[in-house]
């Protein structure tokens, strides 16, 4: 059975007001057998969309490549606009390998609380993806509900907000459709996207995602 560590310490700084949350990159990214294409860093799979999306809304001309040129892009930008990462899962196992969330198991969680009180800036977090099984914001509930912190639903509708208390703080929680091919056939299956979809031909699952994701960073 692979196990499958993430290869990446989060990404946390004392401005940072934003925290992305993931789960896992690839696990070619915890062997180190990046593809020509993936950026050593989180989020870098080539087949990712996060950056693209962020590439979009503000217009960075960021380089895709296997350089520390490209990382150093990456990192610059998320200091300037204070959003930390820390991905929820520190280590699982898979019997496949293959960065499916649904294939983890013995998943182990990051100390996210503890991070939180230490980053006490931080106060909206970006889930990329949603409450399904093993997906971010699934795993991060479930790391509340054994400490006895719930999250109180603020918008019900995708992508749905949350909020929950830590001490005196109140934290918000935004779940983003997945940046992942995977998660395409989810987006075309959403009204909003079918109706711009109707509208222009052209607008595709990027697009969408842009569009939703733009309000939140």
């Amino acid at each position: 059975m692979f196990l499958h560590t993430h290869p990446y310490p989060p990404f946390l700084f004392p401005e940072a007001t934003k925290m992305i949350v993931g789960t896992l990159p690839p696990p070619r990214f915890t062997t180190g057998a990046l593809l020509p294409g993936d950026v050593d860093f989180c989020y870098g799979s080539r087949d990712g969309q996060l950056w693209p999306i962020l590439d979009r809304i503000f217009d960075l001309g960021l380089t895709f490549e296997t350089t520390e040129r490209a990382v150093a892009e990456r990192k610059r930008f998320l200091r300037d606009r204070r959003i930390a990462i820390c991905d929820v899962v520190a280590r699982a196992r898979r019997e496949k390998i293959d960065a499916s969330d649904l294939g983890m198991k013995d998943i182990e969680l990051r100390d996210m609380l503890g991070y939180l009180e230490e980053y006490s800036g931080i106060k909206t977090i970006l889930f990329t993806g949603g409450n399904s099984l093993n997906g971010p914001e699934y795993l991060f509930r479930k790391y509340l509900k054994a400490r006895e912190i719930f999250l109180r639903p603020i918008v019900k509708e995708v992508p749905r907000i949350h909020e929950f208390q830590l001490g005196e703080r109140t934290l918000r929680t935004v779940s983003l459709t997945a940046p992942s091919g995977s998660a395409n056939r989810a987006v075309g299956s959403m009204s909003v996207y079918k109706e711009k979809k109707a509208q222009d031909p052209s607008f595709s699952t990027l697009d969408f995602r842009v569009m939703q994701y733009r309000p939140f960073f």
